[in-house]
């Protein structure tokens, strides 16, 4: 009975904290991607002002919920970037090129870090597996969990 009781825990410990811990780690990775998909958008929009020529710039602003409205801007030479914490900083576009190229190195390293940790917890997991599969007197576990 105390066997069956092992199990249940491994089988708990399985489900309520490694795979939450795994998929908080992924959303959060996923939601990394997104600020740099982000970062990338506005590089590429500078980087077509500077090649019009055009300070003027005629566009749609999301005001949320996708509800967007034409905007008119008569001067695009500065733009406001969003540099974390809710704070945004007014630029010029090379200064808003070169924070853009650092804040996707940072944030690219944070993705690397988060993907080492996913695949530590998948490990972690496919260990305590390898455990239950011991205890209940199974065979091989495939590859892939």
């Amino acid at each position: 009975m105390a066997s069956r009781d092992k199990i249940l825990q491994y089988e708990s410990f399985i489900s309520d904290v490694l795979k939450r811990d795994l998929q908080k780690v992924l959303e959060q990775r996923d939601g990394v991607y997104e600020k740099i998909s982000q970062y990338l958008q506005l590089k590429n929009t500078i980087q077509r002002l500077q090649e019009s020529g055009d300070n003027e710039l005629k566009t749609e602003v999301d005001l949320g919920c996708h509800f967007y409205v034409q905007a008119h801007v008569e001067d695009s030479s500065r733009v406001f970037v969003a540099v974390g914490y809710g704070f945004f900083v007014e630029m010029s576009h090379a200064e808003a090129l070169r924070f853009i190229e650092k804040k996707t190195r940072q944030l690219n390293a944070f993705t690397e870090l988060l993907t080492k940790d996913s695949a530590k917890i998948k490990a972690n997991i496919r260990m305590v597996l390898e455990g239950l599969r011991e205890l209940q007197g199974l065979a091989e576990l495939p590859e892939e969990v």
